[in-house]
Order: structure tokens, then sequence, then C-alpha cells
């Protein structure tokens, strides 16, 4: 079984005394790759420096983070947009609009979210969407920067059929399922769950955030992305080894990395 963690965070400070266990116990738990989302320009240097150590392994994505919009945003978008002149990077992310941590930079993150998608449209990229709360505006700037032109994933996706609705009408975006669906409290992301098909969803983390039942609380690490497999091989009625086969298929369609598919 060959899993790709679409989003994880293992080269932040939660993962300083022990990266290459974690690395080593994703790798057995049958992890064949992990995409990293960069926050903002303090991340930068940790982000590449793990993909230059696990070049055929860690993957990077350049982005900022709507929770780094601050009044200095102009001056990291500048930054951003440098950092993918200097190397390869298989998307654009993490980025999009976060109204329940701080509502003082929304306009900021409005205007940070579209023109990062304008990068994604012109370097033809994906992007990664961090959407809370705001569900309504990432989907009018999507439009207007122009849907047709974009491709990508809505990160912990946690919306309910209405969402999933919007977002299967733009047909190159996937949802993004980590350790919520195994929440007792997802309801509504269950119930989406009846109408959405696997081939428009990739699996992840979001590690160190979200760990998904048994480790609920703890600190979270791709190896438990294994627990999202689980829970959807449980809810499609089907086995871990064709839910694992079609998310990696489905991570690799829209991010094209390296890896060399051997689970066909």
């Amino acid at each position: 079984m060959e899993i790709i963690d679409t989003h994880t965070h293992i080269y932040s400070k939660e993962f300083d005394g022990d990266r290459r266990e974690v690395i080593l116990r994703a790798k057995e738990a049958g992890v064949a790759a992990v995409i990293l989302p960069n926050e903002d320009s303090k991340s930068v240097d940790a982000l590449n420096g793990l993909c230059d150590e696990y070049p055929d392994y860690a993957f990077p994505m350049m982005g900022l983070h709507p929770t780094s919009v601050c009044d200095d945003y102009r001056r990291e978008l500048r930054l951003a947009e440098a950092a993918l002149g200097k190397r390869t990077y298989c998307g654009i992310g993490e980025i999009g609009l976060d109204y329940y941590w701080d509502r003082s930079h929304t306009g900021e993150q409005r205007e940070a979210f579209a023109e990062q998608l304008k990068w994604s449209a012109a370097m033809q990229l994906p992007v990664t969407v961090h959407t809370r709360d705001a569900f309504a505006d990432v989907f009018d700037i999507i439009y207007n920067v122009g849907a047709e032109n974009l491709k990508g994933v809505f990160h912990c996706f946690g919306g309910g059929i209405d969402e999933w609705r919007e977002i299967q009408a733009i047909t190159t975006f996937y949802i993004g399922l980590g350790g919520v669906v195994t929440f007792k409290n997802s309801t509504a992301l269950r119930d989406a769950l009846r109408e959405i098909p696997l081939e428009r969803i990739v699996v992840e983390t979001d590690a160190p955030y979200l760990a998904p039942a048994p480790f609920r609380g703890k600190r979270n690490e791709p190896a438990y992305v294994r627990e999202t497999v689980k829970k959807l091989a449980e809810i499609y009625e089907t086995t871990e080894e064709i839910v694992a086969k079609k998310t990696f298929q489905n991570a690799m369609n829209l991010f094209q990395l390296p890896v060399k598919i051997v689970n066909d």
C-alpha cells in the first residue's frame, strides 16, 4: 500500500527532536511521499532544507498562509514570488482565507489570495486552499480570477454538502481529507461524503495538527494518514488498498510528483 500525504508541516519546530524517526515511521506505514506547504518567509529555509535532505520523498510548495497575512503582506508576497523562481515547487500553497482566528486583515487576505491564484494560473501549478469561515469569499475570488485556469485541493475540507456541490462544479479541484473525518462529531462531513466520489479525494495529515482518532490530542505525523485511509475504506465500504491506490493516483494527477507508481 502506497499513500501520499498531500499536506504536512514536518519541517516545523514540533519535529526538531525526532524528524528522522517521523519520516522512517511514515515510510514504514506506506507513505511514499509527503507534500510540504509553506507558511511565510520565516518557514522557507526549514521547508527547503528538509526537501533538500529528502529530495525523492519530500516535495515543497510555496505560498503565503492566510494567518501570516499582516501589515507587511506585500513584502511577504514579493519574497514568495521570488522564491518560486529559484527552485522547483510542486504547487502554490498554503494559501486562502481564514476569518476564524483574526478578522483584522480580511481585505489583505483577499488580495493576497487573488494574487497567488494568478501565479497558479500563470505557472500552471496546483493550489492548496485553506479556508475557515470564509467559503463564500474563497469561491468568489476563485471565480473572479478564473476557475477554468485553476486546479488544486481544498485542504482539510470540513464543509458539508453545499460546499461540496460548489467545489464539484470546479472539476479541476479535489478535497483533502485528514484526521477530522475520523472524529465522532464530523457528521456533516461524513454526510457530504455520500455524494463525493473517491475520484475527487486526496488524503493528508496537516501534521502536527488534527491528529486522527485514536491519536486525537497528540502531535500528528504522516504515518497517521493510515487512520484516514482506514476510515474512508469504512465509509465507502471498500478496502484500504483501494482507497490508498485511488487517492495516490489523484495526488499524482494533481501534483505531478516524480514518484514512481508501483501500485497499479
